[in-house]
């Protein structure tokens, strides 16, 4: 993939936003086509278009304790992950979201509608700088009440 960083996970984000208002990429994969699949396999959303993307790869390092967890989960030794942002429109209604879609270990707990500045606020502070870098490129595409779907882990 062009532009991933060596010893990074590659992975995708994505910002969902409302229209009125992170999973890894299996080999060989195009980022744009995990971001779907993702957003499927973890919310059930399968109602969205991607309307922007972050132009280059984020990076984050993980904090020591996160990192020896993730190396044994994963299989590896990653210092962080490499991320591809896309900003996506849900194009159906919320009904559409379901966090237990089936999956046997969810991904999160819960969702809510949440301003960009909340966003960074609650992520954690090794993501931040991140979710900050994210918001700051999408904040063209938000309308001056915009909100993005904020999803609370269940595993980190």
């Amino acid at each position: 993939m062009d532009g991933l960083p060596s010893g990074y996970r590659p992975n995708v984000g994505v910002c969902l936003i409302n229209s009125d208002s992170q999973g890894g990429i299996e080999d060989g994969e195009d980022p744009k086509l995990a971001a779907m699949r993702e957003l499927r396999e973890e919310t059930g959303i399968v109602s969205a278009e991607i309307i922007a993307e972050v132009p280059n790869w984020l990076t984050y390092d993980f904090p020591p304790a996160v990192k020896t967890k993730v190396n044994r989960l994963w299989g590896g030794e990653w210092h962080g992950q490499a991320q591809k942002w896309f900003l996506m429109k849900l194009t159906n209604d919320e009904s559409e979201i379901n966090l237990a879609n089936g999956e046997a270990d969810p991904e999160f707990a819960e969702w809510k509608w949440a301003s960009p500045e909340e966003v960074v606020e609650q992520a954690v502070d090794y993501k931040r700088p991140t979710y900050e870098e994210v918001m700051r490129t999408f904040r063209p595409y938000l309308n001056e009440n915009g909100i993005a779907a904020k999803c609370k882990s269940a595993k980190w």
